[in-house]
């Protein structure tokens, strides 16, 4: 695979993630929904953590947390490159510029969207409001809309410590660039194999193609 097809599986993501999150922040106050099915709704949540909402405490845990994603797509991007490079398998690269596009999308999340909107508490947010965003740079909240509560019900009353609570799966709300992640990773564990093929492998190919082109004159005649 090319690395300008790779780059279209990025864009076409990047485009999508991102569209969606405008969207949602300037067309729902935050804890807005709206169903669309039974077990799918849109919810406009933040958070200014990781993926599925796993958040570090305090301003410098944000920090620190932007700066890290920074870093990692750094690292993906060259993965990625080497990986084109090198002519390995279609479904790694697929795989990790997938990871690469979702890991993107959060990141802008993260490094201007305090600077681009202000805040949705009870308000639909403006897109480079005059008063200015509601935080600074490396410190903008991630959009998240995508909420499938497919089992949304109560325990027992006869459970001890959990009877009467409410039990909701799956909880989580995710994103465009959540699901590319997920998508992603979980490609290069279901197609291991075919994603990184064993060397012994590639050997076996190599001294096969070698001693087909290497034929001795005796036995071509």
């Amino acid at each position: 695979m090319s690395l300008k097809k790779a780059i279209g599986v990025i864009v076409l993501i990047l485009l999508i993630d991102q569209i969606s999150k405008i969207y949602i922040k300037t067309n729902f106050r935050l804890g807005e929904s709206v169903e669309v099915f039974g077990w799918f709704e849109i919810l406009f949540v933040e958070n200014k953590g990781m993926a599925w909402g796993v958040e570090l405490p305090g301003s410098y845990g944000k920090l620190f947390l932007t700066l890290f994603r920074l870093f990692a797509i750094t690292a993906i991007g060259y993965w990625l490159y080497d990986s084109v490079k090198k002519q390995s398998s279609r479904i790694l690269i697929i795989s990790i510029a997938l990871i690469f596009a979702g890991a993107f999308g959060n990141i802008i999340d993260s490094v201007f969207y305090g600077i681009l909107f202000n805040g949705s508490e009870g308000q639909l947010a403006t897109f480079l409001p005059e008063q200015g965003g509601y935080a600074p740079v490396f410190y903008g909240r991630v959009v998240d809309m995508l909420h499938f509560p497919l089992i949304d019900t109560t325990w027992p009353e006869w459970m001890p410590w959990i009877g009467g609570d409410r039990f909701t799966f799956f909880d989580p709300v995710f994103n465009i660039a959540d699901s590319a992640i997920t998508v992603g990773v979980a490609l290069l564990i279901i197609f291991n194999k075919k994603a990184f093929p064993k060397k012994k492998q590639e050997e076996k190919k190599r001294e096969v193609v070698k001693e087909v082109v290497e034929v001795t004159p005796e036995e071509k005649a």
